[in-house]
Parts: C-alpha cells; structure tokens; sequence
C-alpha cells in the first residue's frame, strides 16, 4: 500500500437517499418522516422553469420550519449552464437557519465546476459568519464527467459524495436507451445460443468508486426509474454494494425499504465478520498472520474487509 493513507469518508448512514420536487410541499412532511437517511430536495429536473424561483422559496422555508431529525438534509441546486445556479447558492446560504447540511451539484463535468460553487459558498459562508460549513455531493452525468471522475473527487474538501446520474450521462455518451439504470434488453451476450444480460453501467460505477475511495469520498448508486419493478431496483443495487457504493437514489418512496434493505449489513453477514475478526485475534495471539475460518484462509485483508461490514453496521445502529 503507498504510504499515503486512503482518507475515510464522512461517517454517517447513506444508503438511501429520497428525491422530492420543491415545488411540491405536501411531500416534505413525509419525506422528513421516512426512513430514508438522505433527504434531497430537487430545484433541478424535477422543477418546470416557471416554478423556479417559488419551488427555491419553498425549499429554504421548509429547511427551516420543518422537523429533519437527524437526517442528512440536501439540496439540488440547478446546473451550472443555468441562469438559477447563483440565486439557488445564495438565497439558501443567506437564509437564517444553519439545518442545510449539503449541495447537490448536478452534471459536472471537471473540478472547475465544483470550484465555482465552493468560491460562491464560501464568500457567503464568511460574509455571513456561518458556522457550519456546507459539504457538496455531485453528480456524474456526462462523458467529461466520468473522464474527469478522479479530479472532481478530489475538487474540495466539502466533498462529502458522488454519484450517477444515469439518463443524462446515457445522453451524453449517446448510448441508445431509454431506460435509467438497470439491464438493457440490447446489451447481452451470447453463449450458446442463449443470451446473458451485463450491466452498462458497470464500467462508470466502478470508475466513480475507484475515484471516491482514493479521495475520502462516498460513492452512491443513483437513480433506478422503473420503480414498478422491485427486484429490478434490488439486483441494481446489489451489484454496486457489491462494487463498494453505500446507497442508492430512490425516487418514489416504496424505494426505500429496497435501498435500506440492501445496503444495511445483515446479521448473518455481521456474525461472520465479527466471527473472522475473532479468529484473526486468536490467530496474532498465537504468533500467525493468517488462520482458517470455515474452510477459507484469512489474513489481514480479511480483516479489512470484516471491519468495513461491523462499522457500517455500528454506524447504521447508532443512528
């Protein structure tokens, strides 16, 4: 391993994070009462033009009247090729609450973006004397994005996540589907006659999560669109568990138990990592750096592994 440690992420629960229009307020009370542990409020895609400005009163009226709990609370701020990005920045910065936890940036593309908003945020930070500074998570969307994935990872230090978004970065790449995530009826192979579905998405997951972990970053699946289809959205996020992303969008609410489910360790899974960091200590005490837990050699890898399950059980719990 280089010398230079990997930094760790935030630790907080992020393994779902739920969607709302901002110009839609009667969803905000629910919202807040979910069991989501992100709650984003949109400005952005989910916002007609014309319900622009009223939908960022409506945000910056319920971050403060609203009850969050300990919910990690965003906001989706509009793009940056927008004329509503500035006013977004500033009319939520100068508000007097301090609830706001984090931006959302979407579709950057390079690390210059994020520094426009962190020049913006942080001359309203210090004009205002804020106290709490605010953390950005982004959203990979185009072809620049994910070729510039590592440089915007490591853009700020308010960094705190990174995601993507699936539709417009399928625009981008001029993929032809339709479809937000999930398995594409035309990207199979065959072996013997007979066809085996991948995942597109694949390659770009693995590249955002390959970019977070070297920057102290959260990775976090994003959005899945049919949300009629459950064991769609579940296969969808276990791969990228799998991958090593901590949560997935969800943009209806009966996502969420999907999300929580997935990506809450089980106790099995929580046992036998408990179980190897167990034998692993018996293993030092007795002079090996390695010992055999069920059939399996394990090692100090094994223990890195393990204890990446038990914190996030921990955390989860203690939340």
């Amino acid at each position: 391993m280089s010398f230079r440690l990997q930094p760790q992420p935030v630790a907080r629960p992020n393994r779902c994070q739920l969607f709302g229009p901002g110009s839609n307020t009667k969803l905000f009370a629910k919202m807040a009462a979910s069991d989501a542990d992100v709650i984003n409020l949109d400005l952005e895609d989910s916002v007609a033009p014309d319900d622009k400005a009223q939908a960022r009163a409506n945000v910056i009226e319920a971050i403060g009247s609203v009850e969050w709990g300990n919910k990690t609370l965003s906001v989706r701020i509009n793009g940056l090729d927008t004329p509503y990005w500035y006013r977004d920045v500033v009319d939520l910065l100068e508000a007097e609450t301090d609830r706001l936890d984090i931006i959302m940036i979407p579709k950057v593309g390079c690390a210059a973006d994020v520094y426009a908003v962190d020049a913006l945020v942080t001359a309203i930070e210090t004009a205002q004397g804020r106290t709490k500074p605010i953390g950005f998570e982004v959203i990979i969307e185009s072809a620049a994005g994910i070729a510039h994935v590592e440089e915007i990872a490591a853009a700020s230090p308010r960094m705190q996540a990174m995601s993507l978004g699936a539709a417009d970065f399928a625009a981008s790449m001029g993929m032809q589907t339709t479809g937000i995530g999930g398995t594409q009826e035309n990207y199979y192979m065959l072996r013997e006659g007979e066809k085996h579905w991948s995942d597109p998405w694949h390659w770009a997951q693995a590249a955002i999560v390959a970019a977070c972990r070297t920057h102290g970053v959260l990775p976090v699946d994003g959005p899945f669109g049919d949300f009629s289809d459950d064991d769609g959205y579940r296969a969808q996020a276990r791969r990228s568990a799998t991958l090593g992303m901590v949560g997935k969008w969800a943009i209806h609410p009966k996502q969420i138990a999907l999300a929580n489910e997935v990506f809450t360790p089980s106790d099995t899974a929580v046992a036998e990592a408990r179980e190897i960091l167990a034998a692993m200590e018996q293993a030092k005490s007795d002079g090996a750096g390695a010992t055999v837990y069920k059939g399996r050699l394990v090692d100090i890898a094994s223990i890195k592994q393990a204890e990446v399950i038990v914190k996030q059980a921990e955390m989860i719990a203690a939340s």
